[in-house]
């Protein structure tokens, strides 16, 4: 803003003033004079017009008192402890985050802005300059509805210094709305630990049109060039997973990344919530898997309902919402395709196993009569295990219809099944 009590007094100002009133000169001319815009103008025009005696071109700084001691003091030590976070090398976090510093401080009754506290990083020898951004052209939506794409993947770290184990954190994201659909952490990356993030997003949200993923195992078989130690018998894609058979009988499309980059919009949530986490973890020293879910939830909550999305200018679950009222929405109601009766038959590990003459089948060592089938019937396997009540029901079909049901000791099964 010109500070035109530099240059012009206040009489002269008056003049000005006094002769638009008198439609002696135009505004465009006064602002040309004072080299001022349009709102600045009406703004003092109208103080004039006020009080013309009292009228006045002075500025006057209206700035907050200085911090308190105690009060840079916190600022302080807040930054030095991001400051060991970011040189811990087992810790997946590289860069300050000052907002989350400023979130803190907040919750502590210190109201200070991110840009407050960033002249203190720089102060205190706790700013790193942020290198670079490449690939910006992943940044933009490429859809035009919720639920035509799904953003999905996984990430192994260790959440927090004083967790003994590395967790796996398992995403899906909406490509429209950028809103997390799920979240949450596992002990380990298995097939049915992705099974089951379909499973809520399906029955929460709806089936989607498409999933993206990348080529991890669990998602696609892919064979590797020939070599002169073996023959290829099996190509890619020959063998469905089981995380892909679920997709497949839900009519759901999988795209599969060519690269990490092409993955640029699940993985900025990805770091987005990863610094936060460990950010936490750190601080209020959580140790079990169990806080660090409690976290998650909390982290997720903010990123869906609090923040304006960079690339959108939107909060995700008011952009996800408007697209629904303005049925934008690709997202279809979960129904059971026939001749399923329930979602343990869909969301399952699989497996197929052929009766003896005896109508008998072996699972894990263990011998079962199936009663209702023919001797050396072709049977399906459905596996659905129970974490809670560490155990896994078996439901086993033939010919389309379930005919009969198991329930196994987890323990006595994990070796033989893969989960």
């Amino acid at each position: 803003m010109p500070q035109i009590h530099k240059i012009f007094t206040v009489d002269q100002i008056k003049v000005l003033f006094s002769s638009y009133d008198n439609g002696h000169i135009s505004r465009t001319e006064i602002e040309n004079t004072l080299g001022i815009g349009k709102t600045r103008f009406f703004a003092l025009l109208k103080q004039y017009r006020e009080n013309p005696d009292t009228f006045s071109i002075e500025y006057h700084r209206q700035s907050k008192p200085r911090l308190s001691n105690e009060t840079e003091e916190k600022i302080r030590d807040e930054l030095q402890r991001d400051k060991k976070l970011v040189e811990d090398k087992l810790l997946p976090i590289t860069e300050y985050n000052y907002a989350a510093v400023t979130d803190r401080l907040k919750k502590v009754g210190i109201q200070v802005s991110t840009t407050t506290v960033i002249k203190r990083a720089i102060q205190y020898d706790c700013y790193l300059r942020k290198k670079k951004k490449k690939d910006r052209h992943d940044r933009e939506v490429i859809t035009s509805a919720t639920g035509d794409l799904i953003q999905h993947d996984a990430s192994f770290h260790k959440w927090s210094p004083f967790a003994t184990e590395k967790w796996t954190l398992i995403t899906s994201l909406d490509d429209y709305s950028r809103m997390i659909m799920y979240a949450n952490f596992v002990e380990s990356e298995t097939s049915w630990a992705h099974i089951q993030a379909a499973q809520y997003l399906m029955q929460t949200f709806g089936i989607p049109h498409r999933y993206y993923v990348d080529n991890l195992r669990v998602f696609r078989f892919i064979q590797h060039r020939d070599s002169v130690w073996k023959n290829m018998v099996l190509g890619t894609d020959d063998v469905i997973t089981q995380w892909r058979q679920v997709m497949s009988i839900m009519k759901t499309d999988v795209i599969y990344a060519l690269s990490p980059q092409a993955k640029g919009k699940i993985e900025r949530p990805y770091r987005w919530l990863q610094d936060r986490i460990v950010r936490t973890c750190a601080l209020d020293n959580i140790s079990s898997l169990a806080d660090a879910r409690s976290v998650l939830l909390e982290e997720v909550h903010r990123y869906n309902y609090l923040q304006v999305h960079s690339t959108t200018r939107e909060i995700p679950v008011l952009r996800y919402e408007k697209a629904l009222k303005e049925k934008r929405s690709l997202f279809r109601p979960f129904t059971l395709p026939p001749p399923y009766v329930s979602p343990k038959d869909i969301f399952c590990i699989r497996h197929n196993r052929i009766a003896d003459g005896y109508r008998k089948i072996t699972i894990a060592g263990l011998s079962f009569q199936i009663p209702g089938i023919e001797p050396r019937s072709d049977l399906d396997l459905h596996f659905i295990p129970d974490i809670s009540k560490n155990y896994v029901e078996v439901r086993v079909w033939s010919s389309g219809k379930l005919v009969h049901t198991i329930n196994l000791p987890s323990g006595s099964i994990n070796k033989s099944i893969n989960f």
